[in-house]
């Protein structure tokens, strides 16, 4: 397959049609290589920081996804209004779409990743693997046929033998996939990646693959270019995944050798000349406990992964992307590419991982990063993060001599980066970066299920963290005495202070000794704190026999600490009226987990229900989200429709006793 429809010729100006994070990493380079810069925004993005960065910044719509980023006439309207004479699609969205890329073209734009060609034939997973099994590539067997009748698709999950994978034809990202145990699960585990491949990619297809139990999840960077040119740079592991979306990546794999690397890259590099392929690409790879390895897909597009290769090759890939765009031959040949140290990267999300990852939106507060080690973001504090898209609001990425150098440096950038306001997975990941499993390199696509109740275990010091917050309230509450350092002569008497970390209340007492010191009692437990310094954003004390720091941010009555490294938000109540019984769905009314889109009422009034039973869907970041009855009844009312945007704890359906 000859891609003679890639337009090379010089551009000065980009448009990058996509957003956050993304669109603020390809503008530094095209930057860099002397470009301008033009964004796209949505109305949820009209203040974002890739907006105010950019040279020109250009509104292509509402807030949903459709009606904006994956609007193809909005952006090539955009593209012509600002004087761009280039597009980069980012890596998301519309990066895999090849009728974007088509557009580009037809409307005289250079388009900065492969052919439309070569994004239709690696887009569609049945399609790239017949590619692939006949250049050669091994490949898991699987069902990638036209019929995808449920009793069809059946019929052929038990030719393969359960478990299997359901996986979208159009898809990535974990987006409409499904793991499969048994065929009883089959039907409904269907449906419902069927669902989540329309709502997400406009496509519904999907094909089945065996499931190779406790793999890594190995890919390989590829590049090629006009003259036929193609090179591999090495191998990244991304097996540390939640719901089929990646966590942690890192280059190299602490579980490829030399000798398998070569013969994965010889593969990959095979693939890419077989397709003719210019720019930009990552072929997927699972690796088996025996060394035996098995395409899964090629991604037309750079990876959000990225920066680990980039750490230990010393190449900027997005330059790589703009120069092979302007027809330049690659400027490295294979001989060339060596490989210096170890790399890691962590995905920082919007997620609460206590409560089933669940996705969180809303204003962060304060977000502070370090500055010593790389971070990918589009964040400022007061930045609101919107709904509609993706949880991932930024990557960390070390690099050191070794893998322990960098998972040490990785482990403290973690501690010391603040995002207050909303919840995020940063405990998570440094519990992830700190079990011995991961420490030891042995962590497969298997790790976070098997160490989960480990890896999400409650914070060991977590009474003290409570102390600290209650004294923290206490110090703070504007209408309390100033904090004075040094002893005092006045009399000394308990204070009642109410707090709620987690949904769970604690009644603590606060008393200032005449020596300048606190004791917060809890219960029976007594914790002595002297404050050495106390700023707006940070307190300095003793606690213990040890000096340690704390970092906090005081809104009214809600207060974000961070104590070593772990996030905490606690709620004062002193003052706070009782609150009505926690609601979770035990008084018949089922409310909305997240903020979100109702994409299935599964329900209609009149309908018995049980506890349990699945009754409305919410989409929110792109994923799905099932909520349940939580009485056996009769449902009442249907208070939203599809297609509604609905907020946190809002009442979606009402189930009255029957």
């Amino acid at each position: 397959m000859r891609n003679g429809s890639v337009q090379h010729r010089a551009f000065f100006k980009v448009l990058v049609a996509n957003r956050g994070e993304i669109a603020l990493r390809v503008m530094r380079s095209a930057r860099r290589l002397g470009l301008g810069v033009v964004a796209v925004y949505s109305d949820a993005d009209r203040d974002a920081l890739h907006v105010r960065q950019a040279d020109q910044a250009v509104r292509i719509g509402e807030a949903l996804p459709a009606q904006s980023y994956l609007n193809i006439p909005a952006i090539i309207d955009a593209a012509k209004a600002s004087g761009a004479d280039a597009v980069h699609p980012g890596y998301g969205f519309l990066a895999e779409n090849e009728e974007f890329a088509k557009a580009c073209k037809d409307a005289g734009l250079v388009f900065i990743g492969p052919s439309p060609q070569a994004i239709l034939a690696m887009g569609n997973k049945a399609g790239a693997k017949e590619i692939m099994r006949k250049a050669g590539v091994p490949i898991v067997p699987g069902y990638q046929g036209a019929d995808q009748g449920a009793e069809v698709m059946l019929a052929e999950a038990k030719k393969i033998g359960f478990p299997v994978m359901i996986k979208a034809v159009a898809g990535g990202g974990g987006r409409g996939m499904r793991l499969v145990n048994d065929a009883a699960s089959f039907p409904d585990a269907l449906r419902s990646a069927r669902s989540e491949a329309k709502a997400a990619f406009g496509d519904g297809s999907v094909i089945l693959e065996r499931a190779i139990q406790n793999p890594r999840h190995i890919e390989i960077q590829v590049f090629g270019d006009i003259n036929g040119n193609a090179i591999h740079l090495g191998e990244r592991d991304c097996s540390v995944q939640r719901r089929h979306q990646k966590l942690i990546e890192e280059a190299p794999s602490p579980a490829v050798t030399s000798e398998l690397r070569a013969r994965m890259g010889e593969v990959a590099v095979a693939a890419v000349k077989a397709l003719h392929y210019e720019g930009a690409g990552t072929l997927e790879f699972l690796l088996d406990e025996h060394g035996e390895f098995y395409f899964m897909e090629m991604n037309t597009r750079l990876q959000v992964e990225h920066p680990v290769t980039e750490a230990i090759t010393g190449l900027d890939l997005v330059e790589l992307q703009l120069r092979v765009a302007r027809g330049e031959p690659l400027p490295v040949k294979q001989q060339d590419i060596t490989f210096s140290g170890h790399a890691i990267e962590v995905r920082l999300c919007s997620e609460d991982a206590t409560h089933d990852f669940m996705p969180q939106s809303g204003r962060m507060a304060r977000w502070q990063v370090p500055n010593d080690i790389r971070v990918e973001h589009a964040l400022l504090s007061g930045s609101e993060i919107p709904p509609f898209y993706d949880s991932m609001i930024a990557k960390v990425i070390s690099h050191g001599a070794t893998r322990e150098e960098a998972r040490g440096r990785l482990i403290v950038g973690l501690e010391q980066l603040v995002a207050f306001g909303v919840t995020t997975n940063q405990a998570f990941l440094m519990s992830c970066l700190r079990h011995s499993g991961f420490a030891r390199g042995e962590a497969t696509t298997a790790f976070i299920g098997a160490h989960r109740d480990e890896l999400l275990a409650p914070r060991k010091d977590g009474a003290s963290d409570t102390a600290l917050a209650g004294l923290l309230l206490y110090v703070t509450n504007p209408n309390a005495p100033s904090w004075r350092s040094g002893r005092s002569l006045a009399a000394t008497f308990p204070l009642p202070v109410q707090i709620e970390i987690d949904g769970k209340a604690h009644e603590l007492e606060v008393t200032r000794e005449r020596d300048g010191s606190y004791v917060v009692a809890i219960g029976e437990q007594t914790h002595t704190f002297e404050i050495g310094q106390l700023d707006p954003d940070t307190i300095r004390f003793r606690h213990d026999g040890v000096m340690d720091t704390a970092k906090f941010y005081r809104d009214g009555d809600r207060l974000y600490v961070q104590h070593r490294g772990l996030p905490l938000a606690a709620t004062d109540l002193t003052l706070a009226p009782p609150k009505a019984a926690a609601a979770n769905g035990g008084d018949g009314k089922v409310r909305a987990a997240m903020n979100g889109r109702v994409v299935a009422v599964l329900v209609k009034p009149g309908d018995r229900v049980t506890a349990g039973q699945p009754v409305m869907t919410l989409e929110a970041m792109k994923m799905e989200h099932v909520h349940k009855a939580g009485i056996d009844g009769v449902i009442a009312a249907i208070d939203v429709a599809e297609g509604e945007q609905v907020t946190t704890g809002r009442i979606v359906v009402e189930i009255g006793a029957g």
